[in-house]
């Protein structure tokens, strides 16, 4: 089984792909290391600044290929990353996608507006974050806002996170 994790900035992606972890003894990949290992070696002409769009361009076919043998191999692994383009489901045959469940987190303006600061002190629960200049309320609302239309658009399964996070916490996947 592939877990997909996908979501906005912030939302507790590595954070929810650490406790699946724990819970099914699943390896995971997070895409951010993925991305920084690229970027450190000089692999690839991209930087961290460079437009999420195109990072997307660059390491989805990478993801997308390595799901594909992992399912290939009767494998399981969970995979978090804004780099999960919401059209993913596209990019693979049906013999893929019945082992592949996705999950987008999505939080409600009401939490970020009365919780920011509370999401940019969790920011480094699960990862050194260097650099969170960016994450601002009005660039989490957009981006979150953004997720929630596009997993409606596709129907894509999501977690609303408007009371707690611990409503992500008791997220158990569907088999």
């Amino acid at each position: 089984m592939v877990f997909l994790i996908g979501g906005a900035s912030h939302t507790g992606k590595t954070r929810l792909a650490q406790q699946l972890l724990e819970r099914y003894g699943y390896p995971y990949l997070s895409i951010d290391h993925l991305k920084m290992g690229l970027f450190r070696s000089g692999v690839i002409g991209l930087s961290p600044l460079s437009d999420e769009r195109e990072l997307t361009r660059v390491l989805w076919p990478i993801v997308r290929e390595m799901i594909k043998t992992v399912v290939e191999n009767g494998q399981n692994l969970i995979v978090e990353g804004v780099y999960i383009p919401f059209e993913w489901q596209g990019d693979f045959e049906e013999r893929y996608r019945q082992h592949i469940r996705y999950i987008c987190l999505v939080m409600s303006g009401r939490y970020l507006q009365s919780r920011f600061e509370d999401v940019r002190r969790y920011a480094c629960v699960a990862e050194q974050r260097v650099d969170d200049a960016d994450c601002t309320l009005e660039s989490l609302l957009q981006d979150n806002e953004h997720a929630l239309r596009q997993c409606r658009r596709r129907g894509l399964d999501y977690l609303w996170i408007d009371e707690s996070y611990e409503e992500v916490l008791r997220w158990q996947p569907e088999w």
